[in-house]
């Protein structure tokens, strides 16, 4: 029987592939899905399709809970050569422990997998045997598994500027799979009705079983875009919006672009990313809102005028994201900081020069790194006395006291809840710094 005929078969061969992918060869979780689903050569069934991306991001989110338990289960340390046997136990500890897949299901499907190459087939007898294990191996308490799964060089970080209890708190959220968070163009307590659905106090709109988002009512008409309720709060630091100039700088995705046309800003979005700003015009043109597109190196491009409000959400290593891309700590390093935080205060100094005099700017970044948040701000302010911090206020775009640091940014945690009832919680990491420009400073 080959991987079409065997049920299960071959969505379980791609959670493998995704795992190889991303953990042997440094690849994005999303790139690494649609290479392993080419790799299948078979055109798989949503249902398939959606157990084999459950499988590999359940994986990747509890990786080191599912390491501590394999490696209570193999007494010899597999050869590097047997990676893939890895990855094929990887994923059937992720059904027996998380997916509550069936033991036979699952540990068939493991030793089908491995007897598919010969070069493997003499570890069959072992995958089994650890297969009918796994479901009585020892689990690590949540505080034990929160920290399996962080890698020191982030833990260590974390527990330095936030200390040990804010860092477990952060671990552990990254454990739990996130809800979906939607912006919606109007009536958002309607759409969360019909979608069943939250109304978030920030006012975006959470659901906890979405399904496929393309089959969400709204979808086709254009009603809504996915959007981290997080993610959503920059743009409202702007404030009032309507019919103003706003430059959008590093706008790829394209959310906070949506966000700002949808309250009628006219918007210039700017990204150095060909293929990303072609992605937001489709976004666009689906939510039937317009901005101009712009696709240019932000840190050189001179439009030849001055902006009274700039939003500028610059790149960063992204660890404020972990809890919906549980790829990125096995795919990012602090080595990457310095290179991003020099990016940014190159950014940082650009959009200022392009910031009328009096005008407002917001930066923000996803990421729970100090060094690109609060230590960017602090550099920037060191060097252009010309600016001032505008503090972010309680209550403002649902913004709750606690996301607000005492020098007045808005620092959001993965742990928050933004939502109205207890059950509800958890957003992406994000800060972000409103700024003025003095009314006298040179436009030159």
């Amino acid at each position: 029987m080959g991987l079409s005929e065997a049920p299960g078969l071959a969505a379980r061969a791609v959670a493998v592939q995704v795992l190889a992918l991303v953990l042997d060869r440094a690849q994005r979780l999303d790139e690494a899905f649609e290479k392993a689903l080419a790799r299948a050569g078979a055109d798989l069934p949503s249902r398939d399709r959606a157990f084999a991306r459950l499988m590999a991001t359940t994986a990747l989110r509890r990786l080191g809970e599912i390491d501590a338990a394999l490696a209570g289960l193999i007494e010899r340390p597999l050869p590097e050569t047997a990676q893939t046997v890895r990855h094929i136990l990887r994923v059937t500890a992720t059904q027996l422990l998380f997916l509550d897949t069936p033991a036979y299901a699952a540990v068939d499907g493991a030793v089908r997998l491995v007897r598919q190459d010969e070069r493997l087939t003499r570890y069959a007898g072992l995958v089994n045997a650890v297969g009918r294990r796994l479901p009585k191996s020892p689990r690590l308490a949540e505080a034990e598994a929160a920290r399996a799964g962080t890698p020191d060089w982030l833990w260590q970080r974390w527990v330095r500027h936030y200390g040990g209890e804010i860092a477990e708190r952060i671990a552990r959220a990254h454990l739990i799979e996130p809800a979906l968070d939607l912006s919606v163009k109007s009536d958002p307590a309607g759409w969360a009705e019909r979608l069943g659905g939250e109304v978030l106090a920030t006012g975006s709109v959470r659901l906890l079983s979405p399904g496929r988002i393309e089959e969400l009512a709204g979808y086709d008409e254009g009603a809504w875009w996915v959007q981290d309720a997080a993610a959503a709060l920059p743009v409202r630091l702007l404030g009032d919006v309507a019919d103003r100039e706003i430059a959008d700088l590093c706008a790829a995705p394209g959310g906070k672009t949506a966000e700002l046309a949808a309250a009628g800003a006219r918007v210039t979005a700017v990204d150095s990313s060909e293929r990303r700003m072609r992605q937001i015009a489709r976004n666009l043109t689906r939510l039937k809102l317009s901005a101009e597109l712009v696709n240019a190196d932000v840190r050189t491009w001179d439009p030849g005028r001055r902006f009274e409000r700039i939003l500028l959400d610059a790149p960063c290593l992204a660890t404020g994201t972990i809890r919906r891309h549980p790829d990125l700590p096995h795919l990012k390093s602090a080595g990457e900081l310095d290179t991003l935080a020099a990016r940014q205060q190159e950014l940082l100094g650009h959009a200022v020069d392009l910031l009328a005099p009096g005008g407002t700017l917001v930066y923000a970044v996803c990421s729970l790194e100090r060094e690109e948040g609060e230590s960017r701000i602090a550099s920037l302010l060191e060097a252009r006395p010309d600016l001032a911090i505008v503090p972010v206020q309680p209550g403002e775009g649902g913004i709750a006291s606690e996301w607000i640091t005492p020098q007045g940014y808005l620092r959001t945690l993965p742990f928050h809840s933004p939502g109205r009832s207890p059950n509800v919680a958890g957003m992406d990491g994000f800060f972000a710094a409103r700024l003025t420009k003095s009314a006298n400073a040179s436009e030159a």
